[in-house]
């Protein structure tokens, strides 16, 4: 295992225990508001794990590249259903129709 690739590796360790650290400190009141406002930042997320994926050379690069873009994905798809289904939430009850 190279060095380079060591290191990588740490920090994907050390990124994601921050995040979870992060995510979980949030008020569940919060979480819904927050997720729709990173949309943005998990798209360039995205963007960063397919540049990287795309530039890797060993099998070990590639399968932690494609676990990323997965992950990524992921996020950037939840964060939009979350999204909308928080904007179905404000809008007005339609009446039935009279048939």
């Amino acid at each position: 295992m190279s060095t380079e690739l060591l290191n990588e590796f740490t920090f994907f360790v050390l990124a994601v225990f921050v995040g979870i650290e992060v995510i979980s400190k949030v008020p569940t009141i919060l979480h819904t508001p927050l997720m729709s406002g990173t949309n943005a930042i998990h798209g360039i997320i995205l963007v960063g794990a397919i540049v990287i994926a795309a530039g890797a050379s060993s099998p070990v690069s590639i399968a932690l590249g494609l676990v990323a873009v997965i992950l990524a994905t992921t996020n950037v798809v939840g964060g939009f259903v979350v999204t909308d289904r928080m904007l179905e939430m404000f809008k007005g009850r339609q009446a039935p129709r009279n048939q």
